[in-house]
């Protein structure tokens, strides 16, 4: 190997260090290029790689095997579920992922699939109307992108959710419902539970998912879906 002078010059190697401002503008400029390594494979359509979703015509599908084991052990819980059909949820809360978003409806097409959030809002959930109220006995199904065209979204974080983790979901009728999280899994998009996702429980229940996996750049679609698993643990006014 041969020796070679620095390139600026001083015989001893030795360079001068940079200054505070002169780190933070190369370090603001370093995460801006990771931020679009990131998101750059993600220009396809964010609305697609959302789970397949319950018909108008079976909004509760019947239990699973999994599911009837689920309710089984959901029977010692002792929080009882609120029986207010019309209530509606406002703001998602999940302090450990840094979410706290608002809610909108989200309804059917007209072919009986679930409609997606708004596509291009990082911080919004969506809650099928059709489903169960968040409080309520039985499944409530809460959707959120992980990401959109630009940016990470309300979901980003959530397949890094653990087992013990809160969540918090507030509700028009001054009610906050507290769910505590079971599990959090992964399931290819042809191995879908619809069963154990949407099926009946014996109590109040939440299930929040976005999608997961692999990012399929030719088909512009996910290849699994994260669904976290969460039942009620707490009730108080908000």
């Amino acid at each position: 190997m041969g020796n070679h002078a620095p390139a600026n010059g001083d015989p001893t190697g030795y360079r001068e260090p940079l200054s505070r401002r002169r780190r933070n503008v190369l370090f603001a400029a370093l995460g801006a290029c990771l931020l679009g390594l990131i998101m750059i494979h993600r220009s396809a359509d964010p609305n697609a790689g959302l789970p397949p979703m319950p018909r108008a015509v079976a909004p509760q599908p019947s239990v699973s095997a999994s599911a009837s084991a689920g309710a089984s052990h959901s029977a010692a819980r002792t929080v009882p579920a609120i029986v207010v059909p019309d209530a509606h949820p406002t703001r998602l809360s999940i302090p450990s992922i840094g979410v706290n978003a608002p809610f909108t409806g989200l309804g059917l097409d007209a072919s009986g699939v679930l409609n997606a959030p708004p596509p291009d809002n990082t911080n919004l959930v969506g809650w099928w109307q059709g489903g169960t109220v968040p409080g309520n006995r039985g499944p409530a199904i809460v959707l959120g992108h992980v990401d959109t065209k630009t940016a990470p979204g309300v979901f980003w974080g959530l397949s890094s959710v653990t087992r013990g983790t809160t969540v918090d979901i507030a509700r028009d009728d001054k009610v906050t419902a507290s769910f505590t999280v079971d599990s959090v899994e992964v399931f290819a998009k042809n191995q879908f539970p619809d069963d154990r996702v949407y099926g009946k429980t014996a109590d109040a229940q939440l299930r929040l998912i976005t999608c997961g996996g692999a990012y399929d750049r030719k088909r512009g679609d996910y290849t699994a879906n994260v669904v976290v698993f969460a039942h009620l643990t707490g009730l108080r006014e908000s």
